[in-house]
């Protein structure tokens, strides 16, 4: 060997044990990090809206858990392993693709969670197939009372309110402040049936009338027969529970006829995607808000609504919270339970509180023991044309802490079982 060549050899073996001292003192520094990256993802199915009626507000629970993923990755994973999401389009309306998608998720795709769905009739639907399957299953923002009411399941939990807690947290404001004959236009399928029973048990207890109520197929863009019906009717307040581009569409229309001139009007839920979908003149209307992203003085909001500005260019909304609620409550289940088994899953986010990084809210978040529906912050107020941003559409008039005005256990009718 030559002299040059001899001093090549040296200086390359000289470089590999530099760089493999290098990356043990990483390794030593982020252990975690490193093995979750070498080792095979813990895999959470999202079986979620991605086109129709729906799909806006899907694509913003996708952001939040996205960016979820991102922070769980950051920290160590899940058991040490990296998250992974797997999506798949489960549709706004059609149960039996949600169903087929999540089939496929949990029989080919072998995820470890099932997440999902916007549509409450379709949550409903995933939810039948994860019990089946035994597998573990968070529901981010299908709101129906029998998720976690008459047909719950002890692997379903159920991030975003119920439908009772929604009317709860308003109908007997607007009995008390606008009077007593309501008029309502229903979305038909479970989420609206469910806010329907709701407003319908809150008249009888304050002594108001159900003057007239349309259900109207998802989906529907023209709402002008129903709009005259309604206002044939007389009423004192025309309750809207559509969602999603049904929410916008009915809004817009009922300005058009001028029944906000003659009519109050309110609903349930508004979604922040609505109010930024409406001209300044339809932003109207008393609602109950699920998360808002202006909480002065509310722990670790400001930095989450910066984090999903720099990701999305906006403000996070009320699906952006659930989206990124949900996957972080996966990982609590797993790393809390140091298992991916879904039964020890599912105890150890049995009544658990959520950390004030992932509830974002003034009130505690609980999933409630042998329910495991989250119980923690609402917010009534009504919509405005602009506030202190351009993303500032609703003003809070009330803070409400779920637990003072939800069910017990009992009264929803859930009877949880648990596999032995």
């Amino acid at each position: 060997m030559s002299l040059d060549q001899a001093i090549c050899a040296a200086l390359t073996r000289r470089k590999v044990l530099q760089t493999t001292a290098a990356m043990g003192a990483v390794t030593m520094g982020f252990p975690a990090i490193v093995r979750a990256q070498g080792d095979q993802p813990v895999k959470l199915g999202v079986d979620n809206p991605l086109t129709g009626t729906y799909s806006i507000t899907g694509r913003n629970e996708l952001h939040g858990m996205e960016l979820a993923v991102e922070q769980i990755n950051a920290k160590g994973g899940i058991l040490g392993r990296p998250a992974k999401l797997i999506v798949e389009d489960s549709t706004s309306g059609d149960a039996g693709v949600a169903v087929q998608k999540a089939r496929k998720l949990i029989d080919r795709d072998k995820v470890d969670f099932l997440v999902g769905n916007v549509n409450s009739g379709l949550t409903m639907a995933i939810s039948a197939v994860a019990y089946e399957k035994g597998v573990f299953l968070m529901d981010p923002g299908g709101h129906a009372d029998p998720i976690t009411g008459k047909e719950c399941h002890w692997n379903v939990f159920q991030v975003d309110p119920s439908t009772t807690l929604l009317v709860n947290a308003i109908a007997p404001s607007l009995i008390k402040r606008f009077g007593k004959k309501f008029y309502f236009l229903v979305p038909d399928y479970a989420f609206g049936h469910g806010l329907l029973e709701a407003y319908n048990a809150n008249l009888k207890k304050y002594g108001a009338t159900n003057v007239g109520t349309d259900l109207i197929p998802l989906g529907t863009t023209e709402y002008s027969s129903y709009l005259i019906k309604a206002q044939a009717a007389s009423p004192d307040v025309i309750v809207i529970l559509q969602n999603g581009e049904d929410q916008t569409n009915v809004l817009k229309q009922a300005v058009q006829f001028g029944l906000d001139k003659k009519f109050h009007i309110a609903g349930a839920n508004i979604e922040l995607e609505t109010l930024e979908a409406l001209p300044e003149n339809a932003r109207i209307g008393n609602w109950v808000i699920e998360w808002y992203w202006n909480q002065p003085g509310v722990a670790h909001v400001k930095e989450f609504t910066e984090a999903i500005r720099k990701k999305t260019g906006r403000v996070p909304t009320a699906r952006t919270w659930f989206g990124f609620t949900a996957i972080h409550a996966c990982a609590l289940a797993a790393n809390t339970a140091k298992s991916l088994v879904p039964a020890k899953m599912a105890h150890a986010l049995n009544g658990l509180t959520l950390p004030p990084e992932v509830a974002l809210q003034p009130h505690p978040a609980t999933f409630r023991a042998e329910q495991h529906l989250l119980i923690g912050t609402l917010w009534a107020g009504h919509a405005q044309a602009s506030g202190s941003a351009p993303d500032d559409l609703f003003k809070i008039d009330e803070v409400i802490e779920s637990k003072t005005i939800a069910p017990s256990v009992e009264e929803t009718g859930c009877k949880m079982t648990w596999p032995t």
